[in-house]
């Protein structure tokens, strides 16, 4: 394979990753766990970092503990997520975006910004990182 072709199975393996990704934002936005899971490794590591809204904070390995992460009920009810920006390069997407949300605890309204980073291989999600503002 020449140098030209290499770029072109590249490009289009970006394309792929980004479509995995963008697949398993509308999974997460119908709520549909199951579509979700059909996009992430089985071994995926899925990791929240800390943030002022959220309890969710650490690494969890698998599907069972990424499902236990994304039913549980924190103070934070999420409404709204929205990815502003998409980059890939290689296996590696990252997703900047907004968030909107009230805490159920005062009913106040919150909004921040985040950074979603990905790590697929073979067209599923390997790794997961998410970032927060606030």
């Amino acid at each position: 394979m020449n140098k030209q072709e290499n770029v072109q199975v590249m490009q289009i393996s970006e394309q792929e990753n980004v479509q995995v990704v963008q697949q398993m934002y509308t999974a997460f936005g119908e709520g549909n766990l199951s579509s979700l899971l059909h996009l992430v490794a089985d071994d995926v590591e899925w990791s929240i970092a800390k943030s002022e809204y959220s309890s969710q904070t650490g690494t969890y390995i698998g599907h069972e503990q990424v499902v236990q992460v994304l039913t549980s009920v924190g103070d934070l009810e999420l409404q709204q997520l929205q990815p502003q920006e998409i980059i890939s390069q290689g296996e590696q997407v990252v997703v900047i975006g907004h968030a909107l949300g009230r805490l159920r605890s005062t009913n106040h309204a919150v909004e921040y910004d985040w950074v979603h980073v990905f790590n697929l291989r073979d067209s599923k999600i390997m790794r997961f990182r998410a970032f927060f503002s606030r």
